[in-house]
């Protein structure tokens, strides 16, 4: 039996699509083994998004050419669609793909094995208009299941290479989706999460006025769904019929991921994005009265190119105003071919790692605060991992919480959160 292993980089998009090559692999009687360990077939998902994820891809390639010289290496995903050349370049790489074709994934490889030189399947992604409908082969190893609904994103913000690399938006079909849902929670998965490159542009390619609403009532049909969660959402995208499901639903989770990106109104409009704060405050407002316990988590960048201490100062204002349970702070990184990465009012690199040092002290307070207000509360907690006796798991609001109570991976049970601990917050289940 040929042994293949295969590693992800990136968003969760990306880990959906490894899982389902995995199944693909599984089904033509491959056996999966680590990453680590020697394979005949290695297979890299690999991400784009900073300049950190190419490095980082790059050096897993090389890491896989190390463990078996002989190997047949496959690269895919958004490096290798933006610079297919440079993964070309890279010793022992047999297979290149981009943001498509991942269904054929196993006759590349094996196409490869069989003749000698470099497989180029990259194409003009920009070409692509339909959705890449792989159906789940074998179950993903998580107490949480991932079930990607949308591709692509053509909202263009000037320091994005993602467009790029995955091309206009693509969105699965309705009865794909429930059908999808329907064997993950058969399989004994009590929460699915929504997956998307631009989550809240999906159906604006299927005709019929069909929106990101529509496919969570598809998934909320499913007899026997415990939770629904959502990805990354575009804060303007949270639509009435949305916020309608997600406030009186009680299985869709009271958590949102809502990307601001700056708290500057001016850096917003350089980035492209299509809001300013004040109509980014008044939604979370609404959001918090209306739904109890919510979180709203984020993400942020600092030193984006012309950004004075003034418009930081701004930022660091707005977000010590926002209760924001979570934040994901990133140093602006610079990607060839996007708008801001041409302008020549680069903020040095030294500043923007003390901004985003600032930034972080900011985020990490801001959790802990959001944590300690649910302290003596009891909340559903579904538990995943568990390690020398610590199992941790998370509530619907996305609270980390660990406990040594016996309980069993993949389960809801009602903890009373005691104290804060690590990352979260320590819990006794009742």
């Amino acid at each position: 039996m040929p042994k293949v292993a295969l590693t992800t980089l990136g968003c969760k998009v990306n880990q959906f699509e490894t899982e389902t090559m995995e199944g693909l692999f599984k089904k033509s009687g491959y056996e999966i083994v680590p990453f680590e360990e020697k394979a005949d077939f290695y297979v890299i998902n690999t991400c784009s998004v900073t300049s950190l994820g190419d490095r980082k891809s790059r050096q897993i390639i090389r890491r896989a050419q190390r463990t078996n010289e002989n190997a047949i290496i496959a690269v895919c995903g958004c490096y290798s669609q933006v610079h297919p050349e440079e993964i070309k370049a890279i010793e022992g790489v047999r297979v290149v793909l981009g943001t498509k074709e991942r269904s054929k994934i196993v006759e590349y490889v094996e196409r490869a094995a069989r003749e000698d030189g470099i497989l180029d399947e990259v194409g003009n992604i920009m070409d692509s208009h339909e959705f890449e409908d792989i159906p789940i082969y074998d179950m993903p190893q998580r107490t949480r299941a991932f079930l990607k609904i949308e591709d692509g994103c053509q909202n263009f913000c000037s320091y994005c290479i993602i467009p790029y690399a995955r091309g206009p938006v693509k969105s699965r079909h309705l009865d794909k989706i429930h059908s999808e849902a329907k064997k993950l929670v058969a399989a004994g998965f009590k929460e699915i999460v929504l997956t998307g490159i631009h989550l809240g542009a999906y159906g604006r390619d299927l005709p019929g006025d069909i929106d990101l609403a529509d496919a969570c009532r598809e998934v909320l049909k499913v007899e026997g769904l415990k939770r629904l969660r959502l990805s990354s959402l575009e804060s303007i995208e949270v639509s009435p019929a949305l916020f309608q499901l997600i406030r009186d639903d009680e299985r869709f989770c009271a958590h949102l991921h809502l990307p601001l990106q700056a708290g500057s109104d001016s850096v917003l409009k350089d980035m492209n994005r299509h809001y300013d704060t004040a109509e980014f405050g008044r939604l979370i407002a609404r959001i918090e009265n209306e739904i109890p316990g919510v979180a709203v988590s984020t993400d942020i960048i600092v030193g984006f190119p012309g950004e004075t201490e003034e418009q930081f100062a701004d930022s660091l204002k707005f977000v010590e105003q926002m209760n924001f349970s979570r934040m994901h702070v990133f140093p602006y990184s610079k990607r060839n071919g996007t708008p801001a990465a041409a302008r020549k009012d680069q903020v040095p690199e030294q500043v923007k790692k003390e901004r985003a040092h600032r930034m972080q002290e900011l985020a990490s307070r801001k959790t802990e605060e959001f944590h300690k207000s649910f302290l003596g509360q009891t909340m559903r907690v579904l538990f995943e991992t568990n390690n020398d006796g610590i199992t941790d798991g998370l509530t619907d609001n996305y609270i980390r919480v660990y406990t040594d109570s016996p309980v069993e991976s993949g389960e809801i049970y009602e903890v009373t959160l005691e104290k804060l601990y690590k990352d979260g917050v320590w819990g006794t289940v009742k």
